[in-house]
């Protein structure tokens, strides 16, 4: 008679030790990506110990302690006064019970090791471990950790710095837009004030829910369905100024509406549609929006049937050139590869006489983006 036995070889023990090392590194990850405060730092005090494998162990900035984790948490307060030095020099130092002013015999907190942590050149805290005696091993193993730390703050600083690029560019994205728009939709509604008033507080409510979300203060994504509400705001006043002459095919699959979109990143693109497709045009204008469901990305077309454009005229608008009378063409693509990466830029196909097309890709699902 066979048995089968279970397999239950995991890899050797060095195998073992690389994977737990990893796991607890991911798990004091999350809290170091958002910047060295002391909220991030207790979130993390523990997996940063155990990865040392040290009695204890601190975190604290230039100034003081931030957070202590193990035992002898009586020597908290010479954690500013160990780290000085380390702030000031940027090398690893080394203390003695001598330094640490312990009394108690039966302490384990007897020798610290102090790592700067250096962000962009700069020593912003220092990563403390401490132990019964000085080993050469614990010595190494705070100098890489340290390092890693400093890794993850410098990557919460650019972040931070994206998230500031970010909303640089949406409020220069409404400096463009706003002008333009507000003065054609209030010249739009006060036609109306007098020949049909009930049309005209309509579209002044209207008015007032596109200006509000357009000039929100918070988060740098919305939803698409958010987005494109805008955009209908936007249509329905730019059809009370054009009548007839403005028509719009809205399309959208229901599995794209949640995804997560950099805020204005579709209304700008009709707002152009509008301006430089339909205005000059003569007759009636068109103009469709439609939004695929491609399994791991949504696709998003911006098309009209107006004037069309030089190509080389969209290829400098995309670079930048403030010159060019675009709304946020540059913009838009600059924000969209921010996000997403290089692959998720805008693209633009458009001839004189031809109309212009708007090819907006986003991943379903990214990394560090939400609403």
């Amino acid at each position: 008679m066979r048995t089968r036995t279970r397999r239950t070889d995991l890899g050797t023990e060095a195998d073992r030790a690389t994977f737990r090392t990893l796991h607890t590194a991911s798990l004091a990850s999350p809290a170091l990506r958002e910047g060295l405060t002391a909220t991030s730092a207790e979130r993390s005090i523990r997996h940063l110990r155990a990865l040392l494998g040290a009695p204890a162990v601190a975190l604290t900035d230039s100034s003081g302690v931030l957070a202590w984790d193990g035992a002898g948490a009586h020597h908290a307060d010479a954690c500013a006064d160990l780290a000085q030095p380390v702030v000031r020099h940027g090398t690893t130092r080394t203390g003695d019970r001598s330094l640490l002013g312990c009394d108690e015999l039966a302490c384990p907190v007897r020798h610290a090791v102090v790592a700067p942590l250096v962000v962009d050149e700069r020593v912003v805290g220092t990563l403390q471990a401490f132990a019964t005696r000085p080993t050469a091993g614990l010595a190494r193993a705070t100098d890489e950790v340290a390092r890693w730390v400093a890794g993850q703050l410098e990557l919460a600083e650019l972040d931070a710095s994206r998230t500031r690029l970010m909303e640089a560019e949406v409020r220069a994205l409404r400096a463009q837009i706003s002008p333009h728009f507000i003065y054609n939709s209030l010249g739009a509604i006060a036609s109306f004030v007098r020949t049909d008033p009930d049309r005209a507080r309509e579209l002044l409510l209207e008015f007032a829910d596109f200006t509000r979300y357009s000039f929100r203060r918070h988060g740098e994504f919305t939803t698409l369905a958010e987005e494109l509400r805008s955009v209908e705001r936007y249509l329905l006043l730019e059809q009370a100024r054009f009548g007839e002459r403005l028509q719009v095919t809205l399309n959208v699959a229901p599995e794209v509406l949640g995804v997560a979109v950099p805020f204005l990143c579709v209304q700008p693109l009709v707002e152009n549609a509008v301006r430089h497709g339909l205005e000059a045009a003569e007759g009636v204008g068109h103009i469709r929006i439609v939004a695929h469901d491609r399994v791991t990305e949504c696709l998003i077309e911006v098309e009209d049937d107006g004037v069309g454009e030089d190509p080389e005229r969209v290829r400098r608008a995309l670079a930048g050139d403030a010159g060019l009378d675009s709304v946020g063409l540059g913009n838009v693509d600059a924000r969209l590869r921010t996000t997403f990466g290089d692959d998720y830029g805008l693209v633009v196909e458009t001839a004189p006489g031809a109309g212009t097309r708007v090819l907006v890709r986003v991943p379903k699902f990214s990394p560090g983006v939400s609403t």
